[in-house]
């Protein structure tokens, strides 16, 4: 190699018109291997447990976060409708928020632009698990360009310095199809609707809390193993298709995969449930101090049918 040659590991993404047309003719859509059962099981798991610990926000965070959520959940819902907008795969959102909770974390104060960190995470993340990654003019028309595409690239910096480019997160997407698959070993397929087309709803519905989890700055100080457990646990609940015993003992099976106390994954599975409940009735307009006095009264008996919601 010449040693006058530049080397920079910094990727610069280019757009020509070619792309562009190839962009507009097939979409976001990618091909996507179907599932390995080989790189399933208990040793994976165990890997993913032992790895989440090192991508938790500092109890300091967290903290501060709790008495002031308000900000950084709006920023949170703002990253959930871009991803959405822009087709992004299931697992940029999470790892995009884990990367913002990360930065902000370490530094503990927002940027002058706060929509432009979060348009870095969601840059960062899109990267990291798409081979056709959402582009800066997409993420800064999505912000109605309240910064410039240099500004986003310097964030992007910023944010990678920050975080000495360790951006391969676990998030609680990373643990749903290991659980999926532990939990349908030990589950029996449903009349009336192919076993396919139930682990694929309920996939969806875990996914779906999931994301949800993500934006609630209550689940913030909760490991990614608790919340995926409790997000599937809660979707088998919702969709009513299992006996009491069944329940019972998919619960267990989910509170020794991700190593908890039973008790402690049916209450997370409560404050999944009740935080649903507050989305369906609109209870995001009351303030904080009146929804955790109703907390304490108004717990969901049953769960939430969740065939009867659009997700």
């Amino acid at each position: 190699m010449d040693r006058g040659m530049s080397v920079s590991l910094w990727c610069e993404e280019v757009e020509d018109d070619q792309s562009e047309d190839r962009d507009q003719t097939e979409g976001r859509a990618q091909l996507r291997a179907a599932w390995d059962p080989t790189v399933s099981g208990h040793r994976v798991i165990q890997r993913l447990l032992h790895t989440e610990e090192r991508y938790m926000p500092s109890m300091l965070y967290v903290a501060l976060i709790q008495r002031d959520p308000e900000r950084r959940e709006e920023l949170a819902k703002w990253a959930l409708e871009v991803c959405c907008d822009c087709g992004c795969d299931e697992a940029v959102f999470p790892l995009s928020v884990s990367l913002m909770d990360r930065f902000l974390s370490a530094s503990l104060s927002l940027p002058v632009s706060p929509y432009c960190l979060a348009a870095g995470c969601i840059l960062i993340a899109s990267k990291l698990t798409e081979c056709d990654n959402v582009t800066a003019d997409t993420l800064c028309a999505a912000a109605e360009y309240s910064f410039q595409h240099s500004n986003l690239r310097e964030m992007e910096r910023v944010i990678l310095a920050t975080l000495r480019w360790d951006t391969a997160a676990v998030t609680p997407q990373d643990f749903l199809p290991h659980f999926l698959s532990s939990v349908e070993q030990r589950g029996d397929g449903d009349g009336g609707e192919s076993e396919e087309q139930r682990l694929s709803t309920l996939r969806r519905h875990s996914d779906t809390l999931a994301a949800m989890c993500a934006c609630d700055s209550r689940f913030l100080g909760a490991p990614p193993s608790l919340v995926a457990a409790a997000s599937l646990n809660c979707a088998l609940r919702g969709l009513g298709n299992k006996g009491p015993s069944e329940l019972a003992l998919m619960s267990e099976v989910l509170a020794e995969l991700c190593q908890t106390d039973l008790a402690v994954l049916q209450c997370y599975s409560e404050m999944i449930e009740y935080a649903l409940h507050q989305r369906l009735r609109g209870g995001l307009q009351q303030s904080p101090t009146e929804k955790d006095d109703e907390v304490e009264t108004e717990r969901p008996g049953t769960p939430t049918d969740m065939r009867e919601i659009d997700f």
